[in-house]
């Protein structure tokens, strides 16, 4: 496993542990709402990056695709989730457009995930 599959399975390990996080927050802080939706997409997309990371290092899916998937995922997570989050506990935005650019990259990032499989592996 390289260092960069490392990375995405610390990432995902991050990201499910934010994702329980949020949903704690979402039950007991104000702006819930905005907290559910963040959790729910953290703790949706942790074990697609597990996933991506394992399959990417066996040699199933093209390998750089796979990883470029994962890290565009991760990016907008951070985008999406955050801007969220910021919105909940702070009442402003992380960045103009954080939420939707963050939102955008996820469905790149899921169309990769689809070209990765379809891709063979360069010897």
């Amino acid at each position: 496993m390289t260092l960069a599959d490392r990375l995405l399975t610390v990432a995902a390990a991050l990201a499910g542990c934010l994702g329980v996080a949020l949903a704690a927050a979402a039950a007991h802080v104000t702006g819930g709402g905005n907290l559910q939706t963040a959790s729910q997409f953290l703790l949706a997309h942790a074990p697609a990056l597990l996933a991506l990371s394992a399959l990417a290092a066996s040699g199933l899916l093209n390998q750089r695709v796979a990883r470029l998937s994962g890290y565009v995922l991760l990016l907008g997570l951070a985008l999406f989730c955050g801007d969220l989050t910021r919105r909940a506990f702070a009442g402003m935005a992380l960045a103009p457009l954080a939420a939707p650019t963050g939102g955008i990259l996820l469905m790149i990032g899921w169309l990769l995930a689809g070209v990765s499989g379809l891709l063979r592996q360069r010897s």
